[in-house]
């Protein structure tokens, strides 16, 4: 099996959270803005990356909140954007139109509506929510 570190940025603004709703052979799941650390790259650093990649933002990356164990290690760390515009994204998620992987679409969830979406990891998800509290 294939094990590739992650790290993914929890960005939370006006009581809502930023995730990446997902579509993919049939299903609808949405998850933290993030994916694999690349070679020589640190966990933090990699979360910035794909922040920039996939939202369109420049973040300052606060504290890691959850490590996940699933094919390798994910790392999930409190950001808040900086700059940039969330939503204006350029990563090959949405230019490479061969990469058949389903659609990516940036959104804004209420935190207290987060229970009623399929968000993945779940213990991130109450992670979040506990922070809030």
């Amino acid at each position: 099996m294939f094990v590739r570190n992650r790290s993914s940025v929890v960005l939370i603004e006006n009581k809502k959270v930023g995730l990446i709703k997902r579509e993919r052979e049939g299903s609808i799941y949405y998850v933290f803005p993030g994916g694999g650390i690349e070679e020589g790259e640190t966990p933090d650093k990699a979360a910035k990356r794909e922040a920039l990649e996939e939202l369109g933002v420049e973040v300052k990356i606060n504290k890691c909140i959850a490590e996940v164990e699933f094919n390798g290690t994910q790392y999930f760390f409190l950001s808040e954007i900086i700059g940039g515009t969330f939503g204006s994204g350029q990563g090959e998620e949405y230019t490479d139109e061969n990469r058949d992987r389903g659609t990516y679409l940036p959104i804004w969830v209420d935190i207290e509506r987060l229970s009623s979406f399929e968000v993945k990891p779940k213990e991130v998800t109450l992670k979040v929510q506990s922070l809030l509290k």
